[in-house]
């Protein structure tokens, strides 16, 4: 047969061929389409957008960046249920983990009556512990709630500080709310007193972490006034107050301003506090100075919801009785009064000249008490020299009492009230008679005059009368001699300046002439228990330089010991060895060698440690050395007196001994 008969059957395989070929392209894309549109379908639908499908033939390619291992194996597992897992590439990525935002560690402390509750998120297990161990040991007895979560990545900077500053507070404060965070910490606590919230305040801001913010809100609440007592008297000196108390802003400007309309001068205060025994109390004041003034003098005395009114000896009885009708009809419901008119005062010459008896108390500034008059029985006599003496001090007290059975009714409790009235004052005097008590003297208490009014107008009751003669002055107050910091550091090292502490040669066995120093600074420290200070130890440049550092370090530390012998608080002191790297004088000679043997005291100022602690040296925390340091002087070699609570610390030897450090 010839080619030409085979070419058509040629062309038709060949056409066959290529429709084939064409069909099984087509065939292929179609269905490697729809294995890529059912894989990316499947992975929406199953909340895996971030996944990117590809198909390379009967291949399908998953790519994209998961947020974690177990997202991609479900992503993988996922397309799996579509097409068969042979065909799947897995290109996918996962989050590197440390490129993940750390979590933010807070933790919420709340402290009252009812226990300790913590919540928030730590880092690490083992830290967990640790602070429920800490919190547990500032609760006591009292229940700690643990509602912390933890995590495991590290904590920030200044997460460490931040959480020892917050346990610092939580001991200090009963009743608070700490928010610790390591780049914020938050505190509101409610304190006893406004002397309490300022300490606090102090202490606080203080010892707070540098380079942290702190918002610290404390606040005192009022008072509790028992009895609610107020006192207004016009006499011969005036018209004032011995006693002042209400609710509010407004009430205490309505019963001054009735005090200047009746004559009140110069500055004078009411006292807010909790315990006002009716909403009308301002009313019955106003009402009751009204009328005061209108007798043209005496004195009115309230004592919770009891009244007592006093007229001026001679003021004619029927304008007494209207005066004190008129108030009566104004007084508020829950109020009762008792208004007395005295006697006049018997003419000189008269039966009555030989006087009522008398009981007197006197009181000196050094303290000795001197007990005169009469008194029922023997009995009562020793109950109330007893009384005395716990109130004053068992040598300080020496009684005169003598006996009378004719006593007025209800004399040994006045004789009590009396004492307990004296004992507020720093010196003075109480003269009681029937029907009324005098006491003045100087107090160093703002608060002395009213607590004395409130004592007496308590224990004396409705018919008696008193005056109160007290004198604040501030040289008395303790609270007005309270040094600052600075003045902490700068008293001590006066004294060091005076007569060093000197230690036996090269040891840390403090001398016996350093005893005058130790009991001076010991004085000093009992007035500066809340400030911190760093009591340096410092030596001459013989022997080796880590011999002194160690020699230097255990000297320091004989130093706190030695003012905790003492009965001084040490917990705000620091022990800190130098060693010979900051000398003060030359070490070439004797003099400069026994400058530069010393101690110094040096105030540690908010966050100073932290920023040490991290490398940077008492200059860099803001207090040079020459701030607070004493310089040893001759008189340190010259002292007579002194000694020494044992060491427990070994006593490292300097390798030189012809000089000693």
């Amino acid at each position: 047969m010839r080619p030409a008969q085979f070419m058509p059957a040629i062309v038709a395989l060949v056409l066959a061929g290529l429709l084939a070929l064409l069909g099984a392209l087509i065939a292929a894309d179609a269905i490697e389409e729809r294995s890529r549109a059912d894989v990316a379908r499947i992975l929406e639908l199953n909340g895996h957008d971030w996944a990117e499908v590809t198909a390379d033939g009967l291949q399908v390619v998953l790519s994209g960046t998961a947020p974690d291992e177990a997202t991609r194996f479900d992503a993988l597992k996922a397309a799996g249920t579509v097409i068969d897992t042979a065909r799947i590439i897995d290109r996918m990525d996962v989050t590197d983990p440390d490129a993940l935002e750390p979590p933010r560690y807070s933790i919420e402390i709340l402290r009252n009556d009812a226990g300790i509750s913590l919540v928030g998120l730590v880092p690490g297990a083992e830290r967990r512990a640790e602070l429920l161990e800490a919190v547990r040991a500032v609760a006591e007895d009292a229940p700690v709630t643990d509602l912390l979560n933890v995590a495991a990545a590290p904590p920030p900077e200044g997460w460490g500080p931040a959480l020892a500053y917050g346990l610092e507070a939580l001991s200090l404060l009963p009743r608070a709310k700490i928010s610790i965070a390591a780049d914020a910490i938050a505190i509101k606590a409610i304190s006893d007193s406004p002397e309490e919230r300022q300490r606090l305040q102090t202490l606080l801001r203080r010892r707070a972490p540098a380079g942290i913010p702190l918002h610290l809100e404390i606040s005192a609440p009022r008072p509790v006034i028992s009895p609610y007592t107020l006192r207004f008297i016009i006499d011969g000196n005036g018209a004032r107050f011995d006693a002042c108390s209400t609710f509010t802003a407004e009430g205490r400007r309505r019963i001054l301003a009735a005090a200047r309309a009746a004559g009140l001068r110069g500055a004078a205060d009411c006292t807010i506090g909790l315990g006002m025994p009716s909403p009308a109390w301002d009313d019955a004041v106003v009402s009751a100075i009204a009328r005061l003034a209108e007798l043209g003098g005496g004195s009115v005395t309230f004592s919770d919801a009891d009244m007592t009114l006093i007229a001026p000896p001679g003021t004619a009885q029927g304008y007494f009785d209207r005066v004190v009708g008129d108030l009566k009809a104004e007084l508020p419901e829950a109020f009762s009064l008792h208004a007395l008119l005295p006697a006049p005062p018997a003419p000189e010459g008269s039966d009555k000249a030989a006087g009522p008896p008398e009981f007197t108390a006197t009181l000196s500034p050094e303290g000795d008490v001197r007990l005169h008059g009469p008194i029922p029985d023997a009995r009562i006599r020793t109950a109330t020299e007893s009384f005395a003496r716990a109130r004053f001090g068992s040598k300080a007290v020496r009684s005169a009492l003598r006996i009378d059975e004719g006593l007025p009714h209800g004399w040994t409790p006045r004789v009590l009230a009396a004492l307990e009235a004296l004992a507020r004052l720093n010196s003075g005097s109480v003269v009681m008679q029937p029907g009324i008590v005098r006491i003045r003297g100087r107090t160093g208490d703002p608060d002395a005059r009213a607590e004395i009014a409130r004592i007496l107008s308590e224990k004396l009751g409705d018919s008696e009368d008193f005056r109160i003669s007290v004198t604040y002055e501030e040289r008395l107050d303790p609270q007005k001699d309270i040094p600052t910091p600075e003045e902490c550091v700068a008293r001590i090292n006066r004294i060091l300046e005076v007569q060093q502490i000197t230690f036996a040669p090269g040891s840390a066995e403090i001398d016996e002439v350093a005893r005058a120093s130790l009991d001076n600074i010991a004085e000093v420290m009992k007035q500066c228990l809340d400030v911190p200070m760093e009591v340096g130890g410092h030596t001459d440049s013989q022997g080796r330089e880590e011999m002194n550092l160690a020699l230097s370090q255990a000297r320091a530390e004989a130093v706190i010991n030695a003012l905790l012998a003492r009965r001084v608080l040490t917990s705000g002191l620091t022990a800190k060895g130098y060693g010979e790297t900051r000398p003060i004088a030359d070490n070439s000679t004797e003099e400069g060698r026994t400058a530069n043997r010393r101690i110094e005291f040096r105030l540690i100022e908010a966050g100073q440690e932290t920023r040490e602690a991290a490398g940077a040296g008492p200059e860099a925390a803001g207090t040079p050395d020459s701030a607070a340091t004493s310089t040893a002087t001759e008189a340190e070699r010259t002292a007579t007196d002194g000694t020494e609570a044992p060491h427990p610390h070994p006593q490292p030897q300097p390798e030189n001994h012809d000089e000693q450090n």
